[in-house]
């Protein structure tokens, strides 16, 4: 029986998190891509805590207009420039699952443009 698209993503998540973990040195960038919306967080999974995050329905972003991916650069900039505020220069880039395409490349290029060292 085949799987689904959300059943895949899930295995291919699961296989992803066996490698990245989120350190306080080095914490883990966590990316969600709804239909809509994007959200990414910066995790330190030793504390198990979350130091900042930022998305797409921020008030600062949804007033700025425009494609998806050019929302998902801003959401990458956002979330650099709250990180380098908290003291976190160098992140593990975990894409939960998604291809590394499209508004998550995005996103990964916009917090490299923002400061963030992957």
């Amino acid at each position: 029986m085949a799987l689904t698209k959300n059943q895949r993503r899930l295995r291919i998540k699961k296989r992803i998190r066996k490698v990245v973990s989120g350190t306080p040195s080095r914490p883990r960038l966590v990316v969600f891509r709804s239909n809509k919306e994007i959200y990414a967080q910066i995790v330190d999974d030793v504390a198990g805590k979350t130091i900042v995050s930022a998305s797409s329905r921020d008030k600062d972003i949804v007033s700025s207009k425009g494609t998806k991916s050019e929302t998902a650069t801003l959401v990458g900039k956002t979330i650099a420039e709250k990180a380098v505020k908290a003291g976190v220069e160098a992140i593990a880039f975990d894409r939960g699952g998604y291809l590394y395409h499209g508004r998550v490349k995005s996103l990964a290029d916009g917090a490299r443009e923002g400061g963030l060292k992957f």
